[in-house]
């Protein structure tokens, strides 16, 4: 679950003198079933509008490529032709799973696009007061594989070996969106800005005035206390969370991450917060680490150049990898 309210985008002042120097422009809606908040500052109102414009439709385009909720989309006609034939797909959603294979592999199937096949399995909106019968989630385990996504780079096609399969970006495609909307806005001239997908957090630039944008991390446990705050400029802040979507069976809370190697819902971990410059990594290592746990995600993290990571475990505890910069207190005042 990516969630806003667990990283602050805007300290006010940062957005006052932001404001007293250029132009900034944010516009917030439901995107990819997703709060998004898109800001661009420019040098004049005009400007900021048309970049966060052209962002939101670079969002949607997006949507309509990858979903897997519309019937239209390249990610639909993969599932549909699963166990039967390979689909010829565009480069683009042929590169995007191909990094996350590739994030599969690195985290030996913790991360796994192919997850989807659980997703009537469990539910995590208030209905579900029994856990699945095992025979149920063996049978969607048997479903789930990344070595049985082929591809085929000659022709571009992407081919679920097992009838019963289906991929599903939920983990990663928010992540990726952020990333084509900064690069939209960038396009066209806009130096400062942020893109805030449901909790994926990309910014670039700073406030005139500012060295860095001002970040704060939220406890998962009571969003108006700080875990402490980061100064950012081109860099990504993803944070994953099973604080607004759980279920409580026989009294013991299962978070809405799914372990793909078992079919079981993560436990252990409240929160896992990714900073790294890429906001599709980023987002793909944050359910990554959720379902590794602590000691696994942060050794994992620890041999990764330039990404740092925050985990708050279900006791409330907060563990972190060597590097992470980050400045305690609230607030983010340099």
């Amino acid at each position: 679950m990516r969630c806003s309210r667990f990283v602050t985008l805007l300290l006010a002042l940062a957005m006052a003198s932001s404001i007293a120097a250029q132009q900034s422009h944010r516009e917030v809606l439901l995107l990819m079933g997703s709060r998004f908040e898109l800001t661009a500052i420019a040098a004049d109102t005009a400007q900021a509008r048309a970049a966060v414009a052209a962002g939101i439709a670079e969002i949607a385009r997006i949507e309509a490529l990858i979903s897997s909720w519309q019937p239209t989309s390249q990610t639909s006609a993969i599932n549909r032709a699963a166990g039967r034939a390979p689909v010829k797909v565009s480069l683009e959603l042929y590169l995007l799973i191909s990094r996350a294979i590739k994030v599969s592999k690195l985290s030996d199937g913790a991360f796994d696009i192919s997850f989807a096949a659980v997703d009537r399995i469990w539910t995590f909106d208030g209905r579900a007061y029994h856990k699945p019968h095992p025979d149920s989630v063996l049978a969607s385990v048997a479903n789930i594989g990344y070595r049985h996504i082929l591809l085929d780079r000659t022709d571009t096609t992407v081919y679920l070996a097992r009838p019963g399969m289906k991929i599903g970006f939920g983990a990663i495609g928010k992540g990726y969106a952020a990333n084509r909307a900064r690069r939209v806005m960038q396009d066209m001239g806009i130096r400062a800005g942020l893109v805030n997908a449901g909790g994926d957090l990309i910014s670039w630039g700073a406030p005139p005035g500012r060295a860095a944008w001002g970040i704060n991390i939220a406890d998962p446990e009571d969003a108006t206390r700080s875990l402490g705050w980061l100064q950012t400029n081109e860099m990504a802040v993803v944070t994953s969370g099973d604080y607004e979507r759980y279920c409580l069976i026989d009294g013991e809370r299962y978070a809405h991450i799914v372990d793909p190697r078992t079919g079981m819902p993560v436990r252990g971990v409240q929160s896992v917060t990714i900073v790294c410059p890429d906001a599709e990594l980023a987002d793909a290592l944050a359910t990554t680490v959720f379902v590794m746990g602590v000691a696994d995600g942060i050794a994992l993290i620890d041999r990764l150049r330039g990404v740092e990571c925050l985990i708050v475990d279900d006791k409330g505890d907060v563990f972190h990898s060597k590097q992470l910069q980050l400045q305690r207190g609230h607030g983010g005042k340099p």
